[in-house]
């Protein structure tokens, strides 16, 4: 299989609310825009994309249908500290606070308004200890 394109798509009761957060606070603008779904695409790298669909819409399977649950959003930006500074103060509510993790990561968690975890990572170089996990091509630097 020859995926074309990979995007997450977020199922909230409050759609126009959940994309005007990911515009506001991440970059994004809708690419399409309907009462029960958003395509948003990042401002700066058109590749990176995001939807958000009504939870009860009736093209999602009725089983499946209401709030999106256990899913963690990474964004990978260049200064984490930066993007930290800026979401605090616009008040985006954190979950966990930045810190530098042994396995190679700067990072802080928020949550958008559906309680979906965002992690903001910045690479950095892994401890002696996770190293090892790695492959060669794949050490953060």
């Amino acid at each position: 299989m020859r995926v074309k394109q990979y995007y997450p798509v977020i199922q909230s009761k409050e759609v126009a609310t959940t994309a005007e957060f990911y515009k506001r606070h991440f970059g994004f603008r809708a690419a399409f825009e309907a009462d029960w779904y958003v395509h948003l695409q990042s401002e700066a790298d058109p590749s990176v994309n995001l939807a958000v669909v009504q939870s009860e819409h009736e093209t999602i399977p009725e089983g499946s249908r209401g709030a999106t649950k256990g899913m963690i959003l990474n964004f990978e930006v260049e200064d984490v500290d930066a993007i930290d500074q800026k979401l605090r103060g616009e008040g985006v509510p954190v979950a966990k606070a930045l810190v530098s993790e042994p396995f190679g990561q700067r990072h802080a968690i928020y949550r958008d308004p559906n309680g979906v975890l965002i992690d903001v990572i910045t690479p950095i170089p892994p401890s002696e200890e996770f190293l090892a996990q790695y492959a060669p091509d794949a050490v953060p630097v």
